[in-house]
Parts: structure tokens; C-alpha cells; sequence
């Protein structure tokens, strides 16, 4: 089964006016991964806009239905790639988005509180690492539409968006005198996706199921 393979990324919000993974989105969408194997493959601007991320990604899932949802968001926090573990099904104290809202507190949607993410992370945080560049763990997607995106994702609650593995990377800020060069940032979001591909093409060829397979595999041990 040839995966369709989808990347997603943030517009900038208060606090961030250039966000990297917009620009990660532009750059993938002029010069698509050339990745054998993929049944296709898209790059998608998310809104920062609690009432409108829902509907956004339902529409994803109605025209593309990705297989794998790779998705990234900015944390000024964080020292390089940051790749979260599971998203957090709450909503506590959250900030403003773009156009002033919040949600009050409590679930983002139907379903557990904590969804562990689906992406292959031992095979992606071995590739980072072996290339040089700085990745990180975390347990904690934070409590903005970065969350959010990825719990929606987990849970199946959009529309026809339910990928059968999905997941969330935080980065760094990206350019001179950042924990990342816009070079260094670029080579690891591809190393993310070529790994992520052939971990699911390598599962696909020894008969084993995607579904039943990633869910082993996101966690350190």
C-alpha cells in the first residue's frame, strides 16, 4: 500500500510574526520530496484559529485523506526538533489565537485524555541524531492550537481526516543566531519525512499492519 503523505505547518501568531513551518509548507509545495513509494504527497497552512483549524483539517481529509500526517508548529522553547509524544485532550487557561478568541477550558474533543502519537519517533529521533542535528523529547504538545491539531488528528475528530499514522514536531525558531539554520532546518524536516516513508514502506513489505505496527514504535523504551 503506497501511502499519501500529508505535512502540515502554522501560520505566524502573537508572539511569533515569521513562523518557520509556514515557510516549510511554501518551500515543500515549490519543491515536493522526491520520495519513491508515495501514492502522493501535499503540504497544508494551518490556520491559528481555534474555530477554524477543525473545519480545515475536515477539508484536508475530504480532498487529499492522508495515510500519514506529519505536522509542525513553532516553540520558541525548543532547541532544535522537538518530537511530542502524545497530545493532550484538554484545554486549560489557553492563549488568544489570531483573532482574539479562547476556548474555555475542557476537552478538545470526544475521546481519552492523552493520545499517544502514531509516527514512527524512535526511527526519526535515530535519524536526526545521526545526522547532527538537534532533536529533543517531550510529553507535553503544549496548550495552544499546536495541541490542538495534533489531538484532533489522533482522536479521528475531523471529518474524513484520519490518518493511520500522525503525529507532532515542534521546532526551534530557524535563521542566523537561532538554534537552527534555515539550512539545517530544511535537510531535517526532509530527513523526517524520508524516514517516516520508509518506515512505513518497510513495515508494508514484511506483511506487518501500519496501524498495528506504530503504535510500538512512539515511545523511547
Amino acid at each position: 500500500m503506497k501511502p499519501r503523505v500529508l505535512v502540515t505547518g502554522f501560520e505566524p501568531f502573537p508572539g511569533a510574526p515569521v513562523n518557520p513551518t509556514q515557510a516549510l509548507v511554501e518551500w515543500l509545495r515549490d519543491d515536493p520530496p522526491a520520495i519513491g513509494g508515495l501514492a502522493a504527497f501535499s503540504a497544508e497552512l494551518l490556520p491559528v484559529d481555534y474555530a477554524g483549524i477543525g473545519p480545515r483539517l475536515s477539508e484536508i481529509g475530504r480532498v487529499f485523506a492522508p495515510d500519514i500526517a506529519i505536522q509542525f508548529g513553532l516553540a520558541a522553547s525548543s532547541r532544535g526538533f522537538r518530537l511530542e509524544r502524545s497530545g493532550r485532550n484538554s484545554f486549560a487557561d489557553a492563549a488568544p489565537d489570531n483573532w482574539g478568541a479562547r476556548p474555555d477550558d475542557g476537552p478538545i474533543c470526544g475521546g481519552p485524555p492523552l493520545l499517544p502519537a502514531t509516527l514512527p519517533l524512535r526511527a526519526i529521533h535515530r535519524a536526526l541524531s545521526g545526522a547532527g542535528l538537534p532533536v529533543e523529547w517531550s510529553d507535553d504538545a503544549g496548550g495552544y492550537l499546536c495541541n490542538m491539531a495534533m489531538t484532533l488528528a489522533l482522536a479521528g475528530a475531523c471529518g474524513g481526516f484520519r490518518p493511520r499514522w500522525s503525529g507532532f514536531i515542534h521546532v526551534s525558531p530557524v535563521g542566523e543566531g537561532a538554534p537552527l539554520a534555515e539550512a539545517a532546518f530544511r535537510r531535517g524536516a526532509l530527513i523526517v519525512v524520508e524516514t517516516v516513508c520508509a518506515e512505513w514502506q518497510a513495515m508494508v513489505a514484511a506483511g506487518a499492519s501500519v496501524a498495528d505496527q506504530a503504535g510500538r514504535q512512539h515511545s523511547i523504551g
